[in-house]
């Protein structure tokens, strides 16, 4: 199986990212989880094209001041393996709440963390919050979606993450 492309962002306004709630679909492997918005890169499309579009689909907004953050690599048994560029900018426009995905909701910086996210994105969002150069993030999760290993910029971080009696 080969690795999908995507492209995921997270869009600023006031101190809160909009956070999508994946509630809708019948077969989802983000289901009942908060994540940004974004999908998959279509042939012939750039990563950047890519997200425009996707926020645009999702949302009913455009995006001001898109910047690559990173390059997360998820490697998923029970999905298959993502590569997935990773943005912020800023909302523009006013935004459209019937999002097929799921629902749409402006969540305060503060209390993002505190939502159901999958293990890994509590790696990278406060990277997110930092003004880091752009990065390379490996997730390794196990069968059923628990959160196994982390390569941050090559270097292994799990016992940093995970502890060490994972």
């Amino acid at each position: 199986m080969s690795m999908r492309l995507t492209t995921l962002c997270y869009l600023e306004r006031g101190n809160c990212w909009l956070m999508l709630n994946r509630n809708k679909k019948q077969i989802d492997e983000n289901a009942g989880k908060w994540i940004g918005v974004g999908g998959h890169i279509e042939d012939g499309e750039s990563p950047d094209e890519c997200i425009i579009r996707e926020v645009r689909e999702e949302t009913g907004l455009s995006v001001k001041g898109l910047k690559l953050r990173g390059i997360i690599t998820f490697i998923l048994p029970d999905w298959g393996d993502e590569m997935t560029f990773l943005y912020t900018g800023k909302a523009d426009g006013e935004l459209n709440p019937d999002c097929s995905e799921g629902t749409l909701r402006w969540i305060p910086y503060d209390e993002v963390m505190q939502l159901p996210l999958w293990e890994g994105d509590r790696v990278f969002l406060p990277l997110l919050r930092k003004e880091t150069e752009c990065f390379s993030l490996k997730l390794i999760y196990l069968p059923g979606g628990r959160l196994d290993g982390c390569i941050l910029n090559g270097n292994d971080i799990t016992t940093e993450v995970l502890g060490a009696n994972r």
